[in-house]
């Protein structure tokens, strides 16, 4: 886990949704991989799309429940990036049969960012 990966860099302002669907931690329970689909939708000063992929890259060997790795992304982008408005999403495969598509947002949310794939 690499925070300091992330490192505010003069841009244009921007407003972007970005999708991966390489997100993947790991359990703190068992130590299971859990992989997500992940949506980050920001206003702000463009964030380096390399930076943020070796982020979220980082994250595959952290051990978090998946509300705790999505507040962890938001908080993480939000506070070195200087993130005007934030929204994460992840939709994780399931286990178990349980669903669990966490968000944390200061946008206006509605529900509809929320779109499971075919991977769950």
């Amino acid at each position: 886990y690499r925070p300091d990966i992330l490192v505010k860099k003069p841009g244009p302002r921007v407003e972007e949704i970005l999708r991966t669907n390489l997100l993947r931690t790991l359990c703190p329970v068992t130590g299971q991989p859990d992989h997500a689909s992940v949506m980050i939708h920001y206003q702000g000063t463009q964030i380096n799309h390399q930076d943020l992929f070796c982020y979220l890259m980082s994250l595959r060997l952290h051990r978090g429940f998946h509300e705790q790795c999505v507040e962890l992304i938001y908080h993480d982008l939000k506070s070195r990036l200087k993130i005007e408005r934030l929204e994460v999403a992840a939709c994780f495969t399931r286990r178990g049969g349980i669903d669990i598509n966490p968000l944390r947002s200061d946008f206006a949310v509605d529900g509809s960012s929320i779109v499971r794939t075919f991977r769950q």
